[in-house]
């Protein structure tokens, strides 16, 4: 099932609401078998069937440690787990920063360099994103990058960890941080979207780096031969603006950004990130304004980039990734899109810069980020507190 209304539509994490109070943060569940794990019933005649390796409490990103059958998981309290996939033991990393949890906010992306390819888990780089605390009620995304250090086989730590990247400036409310990661295939520069917080006009704002994507060094400065250098300060970090939401933002086999973010009442979009670009919010999108206020459809305004593929009602996406796995052969190439409202996975495929839903898959719960294990197989997590971790293998 999904719904005609707002993207992001849960209380806790919903696009337009007000801050909630923050829930209590139950322990992680260990799976109660190891890696085959639970079996979990789902709708239909998927191509697959699921498996759960354990619960987490409201889990938001999933990130792979390249070399390694090792999964981090963080929950948006200010904690993270990891998961041995081949035995389903359950750790706990400590070393993480003080969030700001409320609304949407907390702890957010991680990720690990993919030029640190080694099969020890410990002395590699970390970068974790999360909502920081400002001035009275002020509130903003950062990016830190510390040295992760395993003692043993259950317990981590982030050493060293320190900022390298704020959104400027904090403002008030909880809501559209983004704060997603990628990397440049060649490991020389590091991607990050930045929401407008739910504030609109920034996104058009190149003084501000809210409603951006942005290109950045390794240490968190400014990339050279970004599109708005000559201008200076955060303006010399915007690769592209016009963006709303971002919460996916990946490469693709061919070396191109792309970016899937989230609409008001209607049109989440799917782009591909060029350089200098606009991608027009708040001045066209194809939602309209929660109230019922009409925005210009994208095809008013062509100097603004259109969107791949757009969805409304909205699927509300939580991230996304391109398959590139063995075992799901038909999929290679796809975008694979895990539904918060939609409840669903979605499956896109992309030819030149047009996209095409091939399928949508229902489950029985949000579905809040997706990671490709190193056999190929899928791991899904559900969002909300006791979120579970599944794992889809070929039916």
């Amino acid at each position: 099932m999904f719904l005609a209304g707002a993207s992001c539509g849960e209380a806790a994490t919903g696009d337009s609401t007000p801050l909630a109070a923050p829930e209590p943060t139950p322990p992680s569940t260990p799976a109660a078998g190891i890696a085959i794990g639970e079996p979990v019933q789902l709708e239909g005649e998927p191509p697959f069937t699921a498996a759960s390796l354990g619960s987490f409490a409201q889990p938001w990103a999933l990130a792979t440690a390249p070399g390694t059958d090792t999964l981090f998981v963080t929950e948006r309290a200010g904690t993270m787990k990891f998961v041995d996939l081949p035995t389903g033991r359950i750790g706990t990393v400590t070393g993480l920063p003080q969030v700001a949890y409320a609304g949407q906010g907390g702890l957010g992306d991680v990720a690990f360099l993919p030029a640190e390819f080694s099969t020890e888990l410990g002395g590699r780089t970390i970068y974790l994103t999360w909502a920081e605390a400002g001035e009275g009620e002020t509130r903003g995304a950062a990016l830190g990058r510390g040295t992760l250090v395993c003692d043993s086989d259950t317990q981590c730590r982030v050493d060293g960890l320190s900022v390298i990247w704020r959104q400027q400036p904090k403002v008030t409310g909880g809501g559209h941080y983004s704060h997603r990661i990628a990397f440049s295939p060649d490991g020389k520069y590091l991607f990050v979207s930045s929401g407008e917080r739910q504030k609109k006009t920034p996104a058009q704002d190149l003084g501000t780096n809210l409603g951006k994507v942005l290109r950045l060094n390794l240490d968190g400065t400014p990339a050279a031969g970004n599109p708005f250098a000559d201008r200076g300060g955060v303006s010399a970090e915007i690769w592209s603006y016009g963006h709303r939401n971002v919460l996916g933002l990946h490469f693709d086999a061919s070396g191109r950004l792309w970016d899937l973010e989230h609409g008001p009442a209607g049109g989440d979009e799917l782009n591909l990130v060029v350089a200098g670009d606009n991608y027009g919010w708040p001045i066209v999108s194809d939602g309209d304004d929660y109230d019922g206020t009409p925005i210009p459809d994208h095809a008013t305004r062509p100097e603004f980039h259109a969107a791949a593929i757009g969805w409304n009602p909205v699927i509300a996406p939580g991230d996304f990734l391109f398959y590139s796995g063995a075992l799901f052969s038909s999929w290679q190439g796809h975008a694979l899109i895990p539904g918060l409202d939609s409840e669903a996975l979605v499956r896109v495929s992309l030819t030149d810069e047009r996209g095409s839903e091939e399928a949508r898959y229902p489950f029985p719960k949000r579905l809040r980020d997706i990671e490709q294990a190193p056999d190929g197989s899928l791991l899904l997590i559900e969002d909300g507190t006791g979120g579970r971790l599944l794992r889809l293998t070929p039916e």
